[in-house]
């Protein structure tokens, strides 16, 4: 009876059931598997600090920027990202920056005030000149400097050097701002007014607008004199990593002149890559720099100096005229200098020339690629001088892209971290953040035709309207702020109702900084062989894209104003990818 009872017990033991155990048995670990998974993932998730987009190596850098696309150019009709827009702005990162603490403990006073010694008789030297190298002097701008610019981590000044007259001293310094997304270091020069009391007291009494102290400009110094060029009260600069890309130094001297070949040897011993005509001539700033990229990166994998034709035909979708314009420089756009510095690359200009002087002499040979489909990996055995794809008149296959489509897209990498902004085009968007103090919100406003068009932006016009947009930055900027507006909307009346919460601010306002009295007209004209230069359409985009990334906030047309799509209705996953 009790033998019976035990095997019907375990009547599930016997062998026809061992099979049917084991599976569920198998099931129940597997389930244990998944939530233990899913616990570790979720504590992961939770503890999880990505890496600092500001310090990775350039190779990473243009990993990131191309995992989430193909090679297949999508049109984009705003302003170009460039290297510099996909360094994270975490200002904690540098630790470095320097405090009021850090200024010299004989600096005391809460009206910035230097007390050289009380006991000292003024008498009949109250209008003597400052003596602006006076290290006490120093102390004194930088105390007044860091307290007056709150919104601003400073990094190094500069010594002060005489200003306009004997009661002004200019003294410059580099900084970054406490907040905002774009990633650079900024070099400001201002003028300062101080007096002298009848107690030998010094005060600042006045700090000019920015860069009113042109005196303490200095001119980038090269090579070994670059470590002499330290003047001034400074902190030891950050350690980054190898290969760890730069940061654009807006405010600078910019030395955008052209690379030349020093010596026929030199020039004989090179190896050359260059395209020969393309259909992305006066097309979009974005088709020519995704290019334009493809054709630099297949001269580093090869290890070839990029010959490149800095004449740029500007799309009509920038101009005044509604007509595509010839004759524009890459340097207008691009920082030309960082790209020199960082690749090898010859104006098509000086190169011809210098070929047409030793072709014949020293033998030099052409290898000629009229095929797209031939890929740089079958180039790389080539010894002649100078490989040169040529594109037919066939569009889309002659296009410079098509070289970094299928198989090559794997192997080429566009590399993204050797081109930055104008850096002339930079400094007017750092003028403008400068004249709110670099204590303002922005908001970026997309009308135009995509606000007409209700078949792909059905919501666009009406979200967009002064009383949406009222309802909507009323819980995200508080009332009174400075307000930089960021707009395609021709008219910026139609945004008055919103001066009755902020203090509104459009890129039009600020036109004396590139008008005929400016630095950037003089310099750009400097740059164009005395020949004045347009502030196009596509320089109003990039400076009204900077100041807006320079806002302590920033609202976004198409994350934060309305559910459409960017690129129109049903397209909102694509716009993710960032093209």
């Amino acid at each position: 009876m009790f033998g019976r009872s035990l095997i019907s017990r375990n009547g599930s033991f016997r062998p026809e059931h061992l099979g049917q155990n084991a599976l569920a048995m198998i099931g129940n670990l597997c389930f244990t598997f998944f939530v233990i998974g899913v616990l570790i993932f979720t504590i992961i998730a939770a503890t999880y600090e990505p890496e600092d987009q500001l310090f990775r190596p350039s190779t990473k850098i243009t990993t990131f920027l191309t995992s989430n696309s193909n090679a297949t150019f999508k049109s984009d009709n705003s302003v170009v990202k460039t290297g510099e827009d996909f360094m994270a702005s975490n200002q904690t990162a540098f630790s470095t920056f320097i405090n009021i603490t850090d200024v010299d403990n004989a600096v005391v006073g809460a009206e910035t005030e230097l007390t050289f010694a009380e006991t000292h008789d003024c008498s009949g030297k109250v209008d003597d000149p400052i003596n602006c190298r006076d290290p006490e002097v120093f102390h004194l701008l930088m105390r007044a400097a860091i307290e007056k610019f709150k919104d601003m981590h400073f990094y190094r000044f500069g010594k002060p050097v005489s200003g306009n007259n004997d009661s002004s001293c200019h003294m410059a310094w580099r900084f970054r701002p406490k907040e905002g997304k774009a990633a650079a270091f900024y070099k400001d020069y201002r003028s300062f007014s101080i007096v002298r009391s009848e107690n030998c007291t010094l005060s600042v009494v006045g700090i000019g607008d920015y860069h009113s102290g042109g005196n303490a400009r200095k001119r980038k110094r090269k090579g070994k004199d670059k470590e002499k060029d330290k003047e001034g009260f400074e902190k030891v600069p950050v350690k980054m990593e190898e290969n760890t890309i730069a940061l654009p130094e807006v405010g600078e001297t910019v030395n955008d002149a052209l690379p030349v070949v020093e010596s026929e040897g030199s020039f004989s011993h090179g190896k050359y890559l260059i395209y020969s005509g393309s259909g992305d001539r006066c097309k979009s700033m974005h088709q020519y720099l995704w290019s334009f990229m493809c054709m630099l990166g297949e001269a580093q994998y090869l290890n070839r100096t990029l010959i490149m034709d800095l004449s740029i035909c500007l799309s009509k979708i920038y101009t005044s005229s509604g007509s595509d314009e010839e004759g524009k420089d890459f340097r207008f756009y691009f920082d030309f200098e960082h790209l020199k510095d960082s690749a090898s690359v010859l104006d098509q200009t000086q190169f011809w020339s210098d070929w047409s002087k030793w072709q014949q002499k020293d033998g030099l040979s052409l290898h000629l690629v009229e095929d797209f489909r031939v890929t740089p990996m079958k180039l790389t055995g080539v010894k002649d001088t100078l490989i040169m794809r040529k594109f037919g008149s066939v569009e889309p296959d002659n296009y410079w892209y098509r070289v970094c489509e299928g198989e090559t897209e794997s192997v080429i990498q566009r590399p993204w971290h050797m081109i930055w902004k104008s850096r002339r085009l930079l400094d007017v968007a750092s003028a403008i953040a400068s004249r709110m103090n670099w204590d303002f919100d922005a908001v970026h406003v997309e009308r135009g035709e995509k606000a007409r068009n209700k078949e792909l932006w059905p919501n666009l016009d009406k979200d967009t309207s002064p009383e949406a947009l009222l309802a909507t930055l009323q819980d995200k900027i508080e009332d009174g702020r400075n307000l930089y507006v960021a707009t395609n909307e021709p008219d910026t009346s139609f945004f008055d109702p919103l001066k009755d919460k902020y203090s509104t601010h459009f890129i039009d306002e600020y036109k004396d900084l590139w008008d005929g009295n400016s630095d950037w007209y003089a310099e750009m004209t400097k740059l164009n062989n005395g020949s004045p230069v347009e502030f196009d359409g596509y320089m109003r985009i990039s400076v009204d894209t900077e100041v807006f990334l320079r806002g302590k906030k920033q609202i976004e047309t198409f994350n934060d104003l309305t559910n459409d799509c960017k690129d129109g209705i049903n397209t909102c996953s694509s716009q993710l990818v960032g093209t």
